[in-house]
């Protein structure tokens, strides 16, 4: 499909608004859940989120994902998400 379950959150934005270093998170499928998702994503600035999507697109891997879908999974269940 177009998306995976981790990766960077799809935006709106084309990629000519995207500066130089942000562009890396279109290199990849778009993800339901991802790394600043679960890292406080309310409290998070736009530039912040975008390097915690770099982050993981630097690391990935199978364990970080399941990192990620455990702590989104927690997020849900104890109503920890979106403020």
């Amino acid at each position: 499909g177009d998306m995976s379950l981790v990766g960077p959150r799809p935006t709106s934005f084309g990629p000519e608004t995207y500066r130089l270093w942000h562009t890396a998170r279109l290199e990849v499928k778009p993800g339901l859940t991802g790394l600043w998702q679960v890292s406080g994503r309310a409290d998070l600035e736009f530039d912040d989120r975008l390097r915690l999507d770099i982050a993981y697109i630097r690391n990935r891997s199978l364990r970080l994902d399941l990192l990620i879908l455990v702590r989104t999974v927690t997020a849900v269940l104890s109503t920890r998400g979106a403020n």
